[in-house]
């Protein structure tokens, strides 16, 4: 079984990119499932219009992160929708689910669970590592494959959760920071992981913005509304091969796919 996960989402450019690469990229990698970080489909946030558009393009599962709640007509889309899930470690009266289980191309049952971090992500959530083994131990036995994101800022928050994870889930991979990370690997104990999985938007950018605005910033500039760039765009992310009689990762293969707009 092999599972796609695809960077967070940016802005136009990024959605552009998704609805003309993945299911392209979906081909060439054999994927049986795929999930796709769009909290920053809108810049910050996203809206019921702009998921509608990443699962046209081919999307199993959304997941969001720190700027869930930032487009309020979200929220009844959440509730409405379980294949859209927000991190599992907010406060429980958030609206929408952690987590949920699917049912992948292949028939596998999925667990997908997102935690958030706690480093420097300027307010306090649960313990991520308390909620991944709180949903682990309440969903025993109602999956084949348990699969993990980690929104975060820390590297090390990412890394920690992964060796925690080693073993009890068949993937751990980290969103959040946009740039891809050179450390995709199967962990000891047969768990696949990633530190971040990199963004799907303008390649020439930071983070997705424009370079002149970030740098300006940087400077101590005065600076407009930061934009998303222009021109070419990338999909970048990571496949998962899951053994299908063990569910221990068997490898991990980065992706990136460009995409240039108009052609």
């Amino acid at each position: 079984m092999k599972i796609l996960t695809v960077g967070d989402v940016v802005s136009q450019p990024g959605l552009q990119t998704v609805e003309h690469v993945l299911r392209r990229v979906k081909k060439q990698v054999g994927a049986d499932f795929t999930i796709v970080n769009g909290e920053n489909a809108s810049g910050v946030g996203i809206t019921p219009k702009q998921a509608d558009a990443i699962f046209d393009a081919g999307a199993d599962v959304i997941t969001l992160g720190n700027h869930t709640y930032r487009k309020q007509n979200i929220v009844t889309y959440l509730e409405d929708n379980r294949y859209i899930i927000r991190p599992a470690n907010l406060a429980p009266q958030s609206p929408g689910e952690g987590f949920g289980i699917y049912e992948s191309s292949s028939g596998w049952r999925v667990l997908v669970f997102e935690l958030i971090g706690r480093c420097d992500m300027q307010y306090g959530p649960d313990n991520p590592f308390l909620r991944a083994d709180r949903i682990l131990r309440e969903q025993e036995g109602r999956y084949d494959v348990a699969v993990c994101e980690i929104h975060a800022s820390a590297t090390s928050e990412k890394l920690a959760m992964g060796f925690y994870l080693d073993g009890r889930v068949s993937a751990v991979y980290g969103t959040h920071t946009h740039v891809p990370t050179a450390d995709a690997r199967v962990n000891p104990e047969g768990t696949g992981y990633i530190t971040d999985l990199g963004m799907t938007g303008p390649k020439w950018s930071v983070l997705g913005v424009r370079k002149e605005q970030s740098i300006a910033m940087f400077r101590g500039d005065l600076t407009s509304r930061f934009e998303p760039a222009e021109g070419v765009c990338v999909l970048q992310g990571a496949v998962f091969d899951i053994d299908e009689s063990t569910g221990k990762c068997r490898g991990v293969q980065r992706i990136e796919e460009e995409y240039v707009p108009g052609k």
